[in-house]
């Protein structure tokens, strides 16, 4: 059973379509992307402990949304890797979902020290003022927290998976390069490539040959942020690294533009969201967190 499990334990809510940000992790959908769509997927509290939790990392209490089946004995992890809007209630969902399969799902919040991405409504102050100054370095050492506090409440990090969406499918990449316990990763339309710099020294491009694990890439065809020619590249580069680096594959959907996934979104695509959810849990199995 994991520790303090009742201790956040939230009952069954659901979203009307203009909902605020909230103060607390995963409540309320983000400030910039108000409203959300009447398509927004809803998922449930039930048989779950779900809820904010702090994690320490070198004494600074980072906030995050954790979601595991109530009772579980030794779940498999998967570390949920939020957009540029921080954990809001759409991320919140998705470790739902995981974890009415069986996981422990936790989203940590990496924007923290910069600001709350939640609350900003204005998308180039969010961008520059925010997201551009979280250092790489800064969030691997904060998700190599977040695993040791998985550990430390009773989940299986022999059986850890990580998946990220747009700026967090960046992070999959790297940190599956960083961190030999993870098993698979499952990036969504995160960038490849890019001019290094003080605070993202590499890019997943850069790390590529180096994988730890296997990644499964899903991909818009129709994403103009990420054209074909950079996952080219990005294959080739996978091609000639490690055992995972060469295991690794990708999916492009010709006609689905970027943050398909997004089911609060305009960009969201139904058909091809499902079809991408389905090949993350199966390549999850395939590798070992299940």
């Amino acid at each position: 059973m994991l520790k303090n499990e009742f201790d956040s334990l939230l009952p069954t809510r659901s979203y009307s379509r203009r909902d605020f940000v909230q103060t607390a992790v995963g409540s309320g959908f983000a400030a910039a992307v108000l409203p959300v769509g009447a398509q927004t997927i809803q998922t449930d509290t039930a048989g779950l402990v779900a809820g904010p939790v702090t994690i320490s990392v070198g004494g600074f209490g980072m906030p995050a949304y954790r979601a595991a089946p109530v009772g579980a004995s030794a779940p498999p992890v998967v570390l949920v890797i939020s957009e540029i809007f921080g954990v809001h209630e759409h991320i919140a969902d998705i470790a739902r979902r995981f974890a009415k399969l069986g996981y422990l799902a936790i989203a940590p919040d990496l924007f923290v020290r910069q600001g709350d991405a939640k609350a900003v409504t204005d998308m180039a102050r969010l961008m520059s003022e925010i997201v551009a100054k979280v250092p790489d370095a800064q969030v691997m050492g904060d998700l190599d927290a977040t695993v040791a506090w998985a550990k430390a409440q009773g989940g299986d990090v022999t059986r850890l998976g990580i998946t990220g969406f747009c700026w967090g499918g960046r992070i999959t990449w790297l940190y599956s390069a960083h961190n030999p316990s993870i098993q698979a990763g499952v990036a969504w339309y995160g960038r490849l490539v890019g001019v290094p710099s003080d605070l993202q020294p590499k890019h997943p491009v850069d790390v590529a040959a180096h994988l730890q694990a296997p990644v499964l890439g899903l991909y818009g065809g129709a994403d103009t942020g990420i054209p074909q020619p950079s996952i080219d590249q990005m294959k080739s580069a996978l091609s000639a690294g490690s055992a995972a680096a060469k295991r690794s594959q990708f999916v492009v959907y010709p006609d689905a533009p970027h943050a398909f996934h997004a089911d609060y979104r305009p960009s969201y695509r139904k058909p091809v969201a499902e079809d991408g959810w389905q090949r993350c849990l199966d390549w999850f199995r395939a590798n070992g967190v299940v």
